[in-house]
Order: structure tokens, then sequence, then C-alpha cells
């Protein structure tokens, strides 16, 4: 997500505070919102496939999709 986006995110979030939205400009934060939150989520994911955890016997395990079991 480019840091314009982010910047109306912030301006929507403000004038929210302020004066209110109009319907349009609520769906619009909506939309930018959720591109936000996929973005975040994608990058977590992608970083999580290359972690790994040092075991107490030495043992690196890979963290990877899915999580603890």
């Amino acid at each position: 997500m480019d840091q314009k986006k982010i910047d109306r995110i912030n301006e929507l979030a403000r004038k929210s505070k302020s004066e209110g939205l109009t319907d349009a400009e609520k769906a619009e934060q909506t939309e930018l919102r959720n591109e936000y939150r996929a973005s975040v989520t994608g990058n977590l994911m992608q970083q999580l496939e290359n972690t790994y955890i040092m075991t107490p016997d030495g043992r690196k395990v890979k963290v990877g999709k899915g999580g603890r079991k």
C-alpha cells in the first residue's frame, strides 16, 4: 500500500472525528481500511514464512503457515 492511500485513510479519520463523513467517504474509508488490513496481514504472513524458532535442544523449527497445532 502506498503512502498516498495511508495519508487518505488518516485524512478521512480526522474528518470523521471533526465534522463527519458523507456516505461516499464512508465507503471509501471502508475500502481503504480493508486494503490496508490485507496488506498488513500479507506482510505478516510473508515474514512468518521466513521465521524460525530455536528450540532448547538447538533445532531450528520453521514457523510457516498454520501456526502451532
